[in-house]
């Protein structure tokens, strides 16, 4: 608690159309501080920015210092490097993953989280099943979680809403594959916010789960029919039935303009029906969900009356690569057997390619023959945990020497799955090049390090103890 008596709320995803709204909703109760990426200057509704990089441990916990409460906003759909390798849904594993156990070191007492509804059935689309892996990471590391559960939401300046508009107003006659007759209910941004702000700092929602949605729901038709109407636009509605999912997303990109990252979740969300089922808390918070018509409305007017912000162009993603990759772990093995597996398994593996020499199992140099420098240098970081190993990118022939990268090996999850990630690599190659040749290779290894760790659990046979979380100091 600060000199002005009110507790922290750090908001991860600040910056974003939510965070803005939510900080504004907080900051009469609450100090709001905001992480971001890049730089922003303080003022209302946030009294400080925090700049971190979520992929970054480190970074994560320094931003979370003095909260009691930290909400998270965050979604990795965009390329957050010049090469990125890897589904967003492993990209946002570990954003989450690393978010968790900071607010657990940091001593937060709650995070808050903004998800997707998650319909009924096993077969989830990748979107969903990322927001529900998210959710799942978020509350694994001890810190109380509460999770709100949106659908599309309605709001001037949403990128699902501003897709819908551009959709009605750009078509004269609107084609509707048959996604668009699955049921779904959207949800006012007003009520998102206002029972954000009910749960942030409220024990009640320590540990729950919670849907928010419009009293009643329709089929994205009737809801693009809808918006028509209240646009004065007549738009006869086309049912299609030769659209796939992937000419719905390239229909759409032309149409609305808008990037494949954003139209994707859109579409792969209405293979189910998104129908809130839990509207508990708008009861606690005494509140009563804003009928669609309405929403829709206050959408309308301040997407028309809002002043639009300076055009600025998107911040290019700096000229780093970033690798993602997903395997599962043999029973009862951790990330701390992974990484003396992956040294050991090595130089067997590049024996006929690269050379691997390994000095003390702390530094390990990748040689050719002919070179007496070696291609890479990978040392051993000195903090490591059981279920998260790291390594430093410290030299090599291949890698700009005034920008350290880093190699992990990270249990997430139940502690079955294994992500390997490189972040904030430079490598020294020119990008054509080094797309061709160093990014294949990295690639290959760790498809072969996953078939090596399948063997490994063929050959073990057994079921051993569950993997627990160390205690962290």
């Amino acid at each position: 608690m600060e000199a002005d008596g009110r507790d922290l709320v750090v908001v991860g995803g600040g910056s974003g159309f939510i965070g803005r709204k939510l900080g504004a909703a907080l900051a009469g109760r609450f100090r709001v501080a905001g992480i971001s990426r890049g730089s922003h200057p303080p003022g209302p509704p946030f009294s400080e920015w925090r700049r971190a990089d979520l992929f970054n441990l480190r970074e994560a916990t320094a931003a979370l210092a003095g909260a009691r409460v930290a909400v998270y906003l965050v979604h990795s759909m965009m390329p957050s490097a010049r090469l990125t390798q890897g589904s967003f849904s492993d990209l946002d594993l570990i954003c989450a993953d690393n978010f968790a156990r900071a607010a657990e070191q940091a001593g937060v007492e709650q995070i808050v989280y903004l998800g997707g509804l998650i319909p009924e059935g096993k077969d989830l689309s990748q979107h969903l099943a990322s927001r529900l892996e998210v959710e799942r990471t978020l509350g694994r590391y001890g810190v109380p979680l509460t999770t709100l559960r949106a659908g599309l939401i309605l709001g001037g300046g949403g990128s699902s809403f501003d897709i819908l508009v551009k959709l009605v107003r750009r078509l004269p006659a609107m084609v509707c594959p048959r996604w668009t007759l699955t049921r779904m209910q959207p949800v006012a941004v007003a009520d998102v916010i206002a029972e954000l702000a009910f749960a942030v700092g409220n024990r009640d929602c320590f540990g729950q789960t919670f849907d928010v949605g419009a009293p009643e729901a329709m089929t994205y038709r009737e809801l693009l029919s809808l918006a028509a109407e209240m646009l004065g636009l007549k738009r006869p509605m086309v049912p299609v039935r030769f659209f796939t999912p992937r000419l719905s997303r390239l229909w759409v990109s032309l149409v609305t303009g808008a990037p494949r990252e954003l139209i994707d979740p859109l579409i792969e969300s209405l293979r189910h029906e998104m129908v809130a089922r839990d509207l508990r808390l708008a009861k606690m918070a005494g509140l009563e969900p804003t009928p669609v018509r309405a929403a829709l409305a206050q959408a309308l007017a301040e997407k028309g009356g809002a002043q639009k912000p300076p055009a600025s162009k998107r911040a290019r993603p700096p000229p780093l690569v970033r690798s993602v990759q997903r395997m599962r772990l043999p029973a009862g093995r951790d990330a701390a057997f992974a990484a003396a597996e992956y040294v050991r398994w090595l130089p067997r593996a590049l024996r006929s390619l690269v050379r691997a020499e390994v000095l003390e199992k702390v530094t390990v140099r990748f040689y050719v023959p002919l070179l007496r420098r070696p291609l890479l240098e990978l040392t051993y970081a000195t903090h490591n945990q059981p279920d998260r190993q790291l390594f430093f990118v410290t030299g090599g022939l291949l890698s700009r020497s005034d920008q350290h990268g880093r190699f992990e090996l990270r249990q997430v999850l139940e502690g079955d799955t294994m992500l390997t990630a490189i972040h904030d690599f430079a490598p020294r190659l020119p990008w054509v090049l080094y797309r061709a040749t160093q990014a294949r290779f990295h690639q290959w290894v760790m498809i072969a390090f996953r078939k090596h760790l399948a063997r490994i659990a063929l050959e073990d046979g057994r079921v051993s103890a569950p993997i627990t979380t160390p205690e962290r100091k």
